[in-house]
């Protein structure tokens, strides 16, 4: 499910609000269950970045994070995978460094790591 900002939101999506950006987010809709469970870890991640980088001190402009992953026959996740394109006039030691902090701190993604009971209300 990629999501994006600036210059590397999609053309078509949906838009979300979003306090680091004056145009907001756009999301790319998503189709099944599967695909909205990948959208808050490309959502988180995109957020945080933008947060960190303001925290270290990284000028950044743009932002696009495609989390992905699939299920096994019995539709348990196989894991999710995501990347991160980031528009910066930062030096590449800088944005690893982001990157690096962004994985730590999300805080979806390190929800799901941990992992979570569902159970359904009686």
């Amino acid at each position: 499910m990629p999501a994006g900002a600036g210059t590397l939101r999609a053309s078509a999506g949906v838009i979300f609000h979003h306090s680091w950006t004056e145009a907001g987010v756009v999301a790319v809709p998503a189709v099944n269950g599967g695909q909205l469970l990948h959208l808050p870890v490309a959502m988180c991640v995109l957020n945080d970045s933008y947060r960190e980088a303001k925290r270290l001190g990284i000028a950044l402009d743009n932002v696009a994070v495609e989390a992905d992953g699939s299920f096994d026959n019995e539709w348990h996740s196989t894991g999710i995978q995501y990347s991160v394109t980031l528009h910066s006039c930062a030096s590449a030691e800088a944005l690893v460094r982001l990157g690096a902090v962004v994985d730590q701190v999300a805080e979806i993604p390190r929800a799901i790591r941990a992992g979570a009971h569902v159970a359904r209300r009686a």
